[in-house]
């Protein structure tokens, strides 16, 4: 009787230690995809910052030539205080939409004023931010690829199930939020 006692202990014991085993693989498993995502996600922070820096001299150029366009212009320079105050990757990312689709709009403003499109300061800062904006568009499907690679990660079963109980949440894409640039080119001839 002791003897039988001893092994079903002995059995639920050696459950135990493979359910916990099986747990830490499925945590670790979460977090290399999560920290892959989020190192992704630093290459763009880098020309994020990058674009931060360059927004108010852009603005304070736009600002000579175009006073009466002054919401447009405060609203693109809280947007970028908003942005550069997010926490996180999902809240940063939607704090950089809302931010490009505000450069979007100052430069609508600036096509209206053909003085401003020819300054060499405006032009120069425009071409640093296109660049820019290039830079993050390429890196854009490197940090999508880790970011869908964590999130099917964590929605399998029964990573699902480890991923609740330590309250590891989906990742959001980088999208582009920029109309003219998602459309398929149009050609004529």
């Amino acid at each position: 009787m002791v003897g039988s006692i001893f092994i079903v202990m002995l059995v639920i014991a050696g459950i135990a230690v493979i359910a916990v085993l099986w747990v830490i693989g499925i945590y670790n498993s979460l977090q290399r995809a999560r920290i892959g995502a989020e190192g992704s996600f630093s290459n763009i922070d880098v020309e994020l910052r990058r674009r931060h820096d360059l927004i108010p001299n852009l603005v304070e150029t736009v600002k000579g030539y175009a006073t009466h366009e002054r919401q447009t212009l405060e609203a693109v320079m809280v947007a970028r205080a908003s942005a550069m105050s997010a926490k996180g990757i999902n809240e940063r990312i939607e704090k950089e939409g809302e931010l490009t689709r505000g450069l979007g709009r100052l430069m609508a403003v600036a096509e209206a004023y053909p003085n401003l499109k020819a300054d060499g300061g405006f032009l120069r800062l425009q071409g640093e931010l296109s660049d820019t904006e290039n830079r993050i568009a390429s890196r854009r499907s490197g940090f999508n690829g880790a970011a869908a690679g964590f999130n099917e990660t964590m929605s399998i079963f029964p990573n699902n199930i480890v991923a609740g109980i330590f309250r590891f949440m989906p990742i959001s894409f980088l999208k582009e939020d920029d109309e003219r640039v998602r459309a398929a080119p149009q050609v004529r001839f």
